[in-house]
């Protein structure tokens, strides 16, 4: 009984270090995609403030079925739930627009260097949490803690994205490429908003398992 109370602890602590990673993540990233003209690191990081609402609904889940197993989603992670998905596809408008845009007008990043700093911590910081969250909730037997953990690989695949469209710009100036990168972004936060409205329905814990 005390080992699970101090996983429990181990998995909260988990949800507020995403949290908190991500208000941080999303402020250099908007900060730096600003001042790089970057749409991709910009974007990643509009991203990164969504995962926080995400975030907190995680949190709010862990103290629940940690007081009840068998409790079910209630409004508070169902309302969290909702306002991500909304937020996710505010965000795929403003990206998908922009990118044409850009194509259209053939703008191109100063420079994508911190798309590629940025890019790699956060691959290898959400991956070593994808791992931690598994084992947790393994040991735990939680499948909504291992569904946290497998949508925890959205970020991974964001990550890849932009390191690679980031990566790629600084090496060669390819034109079109931060925006290409931007459209894979918004792929996938389209995805993830798809998936958020359909956790706000039902009981299920992730499309991701």
């Amino acid at each position: 009984m005390a080992d699970k109370k101090k996983l429990y602890k181990i998995a909260f602590g988990l949800a507020v270090f995403t949290i908190i990673y991500n208000v941080a993540e999303g402020l250099i990233s908007t900060y730096l995609g600003f001042e790089d003209e970057s749409l991709a690191l910009f974007g990643f990081g509009s991203d990164s403030f969504i995962e926080v609402i995400s975030g907190l609904g995680i949190a709010h889940m862990i103290i629940r079925i940690q007081n009840n197993p068998d409790s079910k989603r209630d409004d508070f992670e169902r309302t969290a739930l909702r306002i991500t998905g909304i937020a996710f596809y505010i965000l795929v408008y403003g990206l998908v627009i922009t990118s044409i845009f850009n194509i259209w007008t053939g703008h191109k990043p100063l420079t994508t260097f911190w798309g590629v700093v940025i890019s790699a911590i956060s691959i290898l910081i959400m991956w070593i949490l994808v791992v931690w969250k598994r084992n947790v909730g393994n040991r735990l037997n939680s499948a909504p803690i291992l569904a946290d953990a497998n949508c925890t690989m959205v970020c991974v695949y964001m990550s890849i994205i932009l390191l690679v469209s980031s990566g790629i710009y600084e090496l060669f100036g390819i034109p079109y490429i931060d925006s290409l990168g931007t459209l894979g972004l918004a792929y996938l936060a389209f995805k993830e908003g798809k998936e958020c409205f359909e956790k706000a329905k039902s009981d299920k814990n992730c499309c991701c398992d």
